[in-house]
């Protein structure tokens, strides 16, 4: 098992990572190309934090674990099923709960910080 690290920074410069999108039946409209940099995970698999960013695009989303977020660049309009409507830019803060169900418009380019527990 490697060491624990002290300290994991969020400020250093991010490797590649491979781009995805939503399944194609949950996108709505635009191009969501998405990537993920993790940058830390749990000795159990089950905690995850690290950088996300996403072009513009709308897609369904299903929430099966709590997601705290930290916008760091851009804009996403968040829209529940039952209709509530939050819109997050740079600087907010927020946590997606486990079972949310709704859809992700993000009208622009997006940066988020994000940790999850499974």
């Amino acid at each position: 098992m490697p060491p624990i690290p002290s300290v994991v920074r969020f400020d250093r410069p991010l490797g590649p990572a491979e781009s995805y999108r939503p399944a194609a039946e949950r996108i709505i409209s635009g191009d969501p190309v998405q990537t993920a940099h993790v940058l830390f995970s749990s000795a159990d698999g089950r905690y995850h934090s690290g950088i996300w960013t996403c072009q513009p695009g709308k897609w369904r989303v299903v929430f099966t674990e709590s997601e705290f977020c930290q916008i760091l660049e851009g804009e996403i309009v968040i829209t529940s099923d039952d209709g509530a409507t939050t819109t997050v830019r740079a600087g907010d803060a927020f946590v997606s709960p486990a079972g949310f169900l709704g859809t992700w418009e993000v009208t622009k380019p997006a940066r988020k910080v994000f940790a999850y527990y499974e």
